[in-house]
């Protein structure tokens, strides 16, 4: 490294290994540049609320009490979280090539990178408060958490493991090389203490807190991750239609935060005309910005009219409309457009707390009245999502089909007592998009989001693994069976066209899905590339939790599970396990995600590929494993999609051997119940 480059890093490294500081740094104004978390509920009792300074000060040393002790309650009483905003470092937060980060342990070092990125302001949605999306998902509870982990970091050894409570380091213990680095779990609450207020509740005292997916394992790329995802169900949405195809049709949805920010690129990357509604405007325009949504239109009537100029012209584009979506809704029905696809990817798992703005409010009326008076806020979302309903149903009556996209928007407009209920005993009127399009078409063949992050942060490190996984998916194109051509051939495309369609935002990362056989054969082509020199560093692995084992949530990844046994959430934790003692990096396994707290179990990996016989031991086991439990599981619940998957995989491996189900006559069931 030169002297140079050595020098710029010294304050940042030394940042890293001194932990909390000695001396603490001057307080810090919040900065008004960057998007914050909205005001939290005031819960907790007097008695917690002096529980909860103490939980915070127990990370400074005594005679810091007595500058701290009055700021901490200030930020309590006023955000209603101890994020101990002191505490932030100076240094620009973002993923460093993994040489800058002071470790003993490369495979540590690539963790801290993807520390940095998940709290680079480019990629998060409220840095400053360590929340990178879905309005609650954090990456640590605090800033002196980020401080101690970092110090444990580069302090450790490949014979150590740190071990995580909900972004408390709770410290660094003797394991082995073969063991994860980092073991991390979120939300891990008895399951009678699993209400949003208990979450509200412990998070206020700094004894747990909400991991969302990926930002608690920090593995979150931004929202590329999303975009591809969101690319996937629009285009077999389109084939889904009267008249199949995605040329000139409209999609109407909301949200431009975090992860719902990357629909309007999705839309266009499909080929459809995307109206995707907004009422922050720093986020429509932050997407604006970065080139995710083509323009920002604030009247509804013009905002309808320009998506249907685009579509008569039968080209993609994207419009965000800066506006309540209710209104969108509403203004669509009462001029009788006829609308192909509709969705919504407002965070209603936290429909409280910012997840979702009631119509008839300004952005900041309502940031103002959940907390002044949040059983008035409550109810303002409940009527709103009522009127949302009845304007999808409208739309819907005239040819429309509208998904779920797995934010608890049927959940909570069911709970608000819209007219919501299905036909037939179904439970909703609208399926989720696994239902109809993952389950079946993805997650029943173990297709799903197979991710890498290239640490040595160069471009040209990225265009090469693109070519490599373009390459293996087009040598399984070749040899695919009819099952699984089609899931190959979308997957294809996309990687060969990633990089014109600048997906980047902070690490250079990539994600397609992939079923085992295919995120083998890519992750040892990187292996390999890296041994060769032709990747000049390493490679992290990882997924998001939303994947074909990884998740157990009845409300979306395992909707399409019709077994009975979609409540429970054995195959999340046996993913969680498995992955550890099959050669993951790290592992974290949450309580929580895109449907909200208390209705999801979910589990996630990173791992380390450095061109080494170890990584290429590792990666074949642990890969294998962490999407074909998933495929068991399926096949056990009679999903025919699966069962044939887990049939091929078994002539594949000879190792593998799954109990298969008998199917029973319906008849006979029948006539035996009589």
């Amino acid at each position: 490294m030169p002297t140079a480059v050595a020098s710029d890093l010294a304050p940042f490294q030394q940042t890293l290994r001194e932990g909390i500081p000695d001396v603490l740094p001057p307080a810090r104004p919040l900065d008004p540049s960057v998007s914050h978390a909205p005001k939290r509920k005031d819960i907790l009792t007097a008695e917690e609320k002096k529980l909860a300074l103490r939980n915070a000060l127990r990370y400074f040393h005594p005679k810091h009490h007595i500058t701290l002790a009055p700021e901490f309650a200030q930020e309590l009483k006023e955000h209603g979280r101890i994020y101990m905003y002191r505490l932030r470092p100076e240094h620009a937060m973002h993923a460093r090539p993994i040489d800058h980060y002071p470790a003993k342990s490369r495979q540590a070092a690539a963790i801290m990178l993807m520390i940095q990125n998940n709290l680079d302001p480019a990629v998060a949605q409220h840095p400053h408060e360590l929340i990178t999306y879905g309005g609650n998902g954090a990456v640590f509870q605090n800033w002196a958490q980020y401080r101690l982990v970092m110090q444990y970091l580069s302090e450790m050894t490949d014979e150590q493991t740190l071990v995580m409570y909900s972004g408390h380091p709770l410290g660094l213990f003797p394991s082995h090389a073969d063991a994860p680095r980092v073991v991390v779990t979120n939300g891990m609450v008895i399951p009678n203490y699993s209400k949003p207020d208990d979450w509200e509740r412990m998070n206020a005292l700094g004894v747990s807190q909400y991991g969302q997916m990926t930002a608690g394992s920090y593995m979150y790329i931004g929202p590329q991750g999303i975009v591809h995802g969101t690319t996937i169900t629009v285009l077999n949405a389109c084939r889904m239609l009267k008249e199949p195809g995605a040329m000139g049709k409209l999609f109407v949805t909301s949200g431009l935060g975090g992860m719902s920010g990357a629909q309007p690129k999705a839309g266009n990357i499909a080929g459809v005309v995307t109206i995707c509604a907004e009422v922050n405007a720093t986020a429509a325009h932050k997407r604006h910005s970065q080139g995710w949504v083509d323009e920002v239109i604030s009247d509804v009537n013009a905002c309808i009219d320009r998506a249907v100029e685009w579509q008569k012209k039968g080209e993609a584009h994207s419009v965000a409309y800066l506006g309540n979506v209710v209104d969108l809704w509403e203004r669509l029905a009462a001029r009788n457009v006829h609308v192909d696809l509709g969705s919504d990817q407002t965070s209603l798992h936290n429909p409280w707390a910012g997840g979702y703005y009631p119509v008839g409010l300004s952005y900041e009326e309502s940031n103002a009245l959940m907390v002044k008076n949040p059983a008035a806020f409550k109810q303002r979302v409940q009527a709103s999502l009522k009127r949302q309903v009845a304007a999808i149903n409208s739309l819907a009556a005239q040819g429309m089909y509208f998904f779920d996209y797995g934010n608890a928007f049927l959940l909570e407009s069911k709970r608000a007592g819209a007219d919501i209920a299905g036909k037939s005993g179904e439970e909703f009127r609208y399926p989720s998009y696994v239902e109809d399009i993952m389950g079946p078409l993805c997650f029943d063949h173990g297709f799903g989001p197979f991710r890498w992050v290239c640490t040595s942060g160069e471009v040209k490190d990225l265009a090469t693994s693109d070519r490599i996984a373009g390459d293996v998916l087009e040598a399984m194109l070749k040899e695919a069976p009819t099952e699984i051509a089609q899931q190959i051939a979308d997957n294809l495309h996309w990687i060969r066209n990633a990089q014109q369609n600048k997906l980047v935002v902070g690490s250079q990362a990539r994600i397609l899905y992939a079923d085992s056989e295919g995120r083998i054969r890519i992750a040892r082509a990187f292996n390999e590339a890296i041994k060769k020199g032709e990747i000049t560093a390493p490679i992290v692995l990882g997924r998001d939790h939303h994947d074909v084992s990884g998740t157990d949530s009845p409300y979306r990844e395992t909707s399409n599970i019709r077994d009975g046994s979609r409540f429970t959430a054995d195959m999340a934790v046996q993913n969680f396990v498995g992955d550890a003692f099959r050669g993951a990096t790290w592992i974290s396994l949450h309580n929580g995600g895109g449907v909200g707290w208390g209705e999801v179990i979910n589990g996630g990996f990173g791992m380390v590929l450095d061109g080494s016989a170890d990584s290429d031991r590792r990666l074949k086991a642990m890969l294998h494993w962490d999407v074909n439990n998933g495929i068991a599981r399926r096949a056990w619940a009679r999903n025919p999609n699966a069962m044939w998957s887990i049939e091929q995989e078994m002539k594949r491996t000879p190792l593998l051997k799954v109990t298969l189900p008998n199917e029973a006559d319906e008849g006979l069931v029948d006539s035996a119940l009589g």
